[in-house]
């Protein structure tokens, strides 16, 4: 009996080792973190260039030092603090309620599924909803205060511009995720746009609608608090005030009054947004 031949002629077969990335990928992804760490190299050498360290170095000190002036707070200026509180948190809420019926058309005239126009109409509102998030609310009342004169007209018309851009991104985002199957079936009976609009997506989105907006007026709270710093009215005219003649503990009184007020409100936000949603 002969033995049987064996071929070895047949390529040799190799396992194959799994890598995560390729080498192209792998030398791709050092090149970025090198690049990454030269641009934070150059931006932190700008940024130093003036920077006196002494200053820095004797910063501890003086913080502890003016920590040391704000105790105890002035608590008997409470009550000069209520009325511009009160004007704080008006700037707040018509802030926001302007900025809302402002959003509102936009945040249609934004999404796809209901936009009139996606070539015109679409991308001039996308360009406002940028236009309004790119300017801090801070900017929006320095321009305001040089144009309408300081007040709390300014304060609201500042956050109101504000909260178009925030508004309308979210709510456009909610639009053009709801449901088409319940536009469909309105549409099937002979429904006009308005109609559809009226009956199949409104209800769709009013819950996040009332949340987003009660989230906005939350974060408006805050902002507000500050823009008495350039002449819009609110606390933040007082605490400019007490900054400039130095009075800490009417400084510190100020903080506490901004901290507890910025509490309430986050609470009275999350629990609204809560029972909505």
């Amino acid at each position: 009996m002969k033995p049987s031949l064996v071929n070895t002629t047949e390529p040799a077969t190799y396992a194959q080792i799994w890598t995560f990335r390729t080498p192209r990928a792998q030398l791709a992804l050092w090149c970025g973190w090198l690049a990454l760490v030269a641009l934070f190299v150059y931006c932190w050498q700008v940024m130093n260039a003036d920077t006196m360290w002494v200053f820095v170095a004797d910063a501890p000190t003086q913080a502890v030092d003016i920590g040391s002036r704000m105790w105890p707070p002035s608590l008997s200026y409470l009550p000069e603090l209520m009325k511009p509180l009160w004007d704080t948190l008006n700037i707040a809420t018509l802030g926001t309620l302007g900025g809302v019926i402002m959003a509102v058309p936009v945040a249609f005239l934004a999404a796809r599924n209901t936009t009139p126009s996606s070539i015109l109409i679409r991308p001039l509102a996308l360009w406002v909803i940028v236009a309004s998030r790119s300017i801090n609310s801070l900017i929006w009342a320095l321009l305001l205060v040089a144009i309408i004169g300081p007040g709390l007209l300014a304060g609201v018309v500042a956050i109101a511009l504000r909260s178009i851009g925030f508004v309308g991104k979210l709510l456009y985002e909610a639009i053009e995720e709801t449901d088409i199957r319940q536009v469909e079936a309105v549409s099937a009976t002979g429904a006009s746009s308005m109609q559809q609009l009226n009956y199949a997506i409104v209800p769709q989105i009013l819950p996040a609608f009332w949340g987003i907006t009660m989230f906005r007026w939350d974060i408006n709270i805050r902002e507000s608090t500050i823009l008495g710093l350039v002449g819009a009215g609110g606390i933040g005219l007082k605490l400019q005030s007490s900054i400039n003649v130095l009075a800490w503990p009417q400084v510190a009184t100020i903080l506490l009054l901004i901290l507890a007020t910025v509490i309430v409100s986050e609470w009275v936000s999350a629990r609204v947004r809560h029972a909505i949603l």
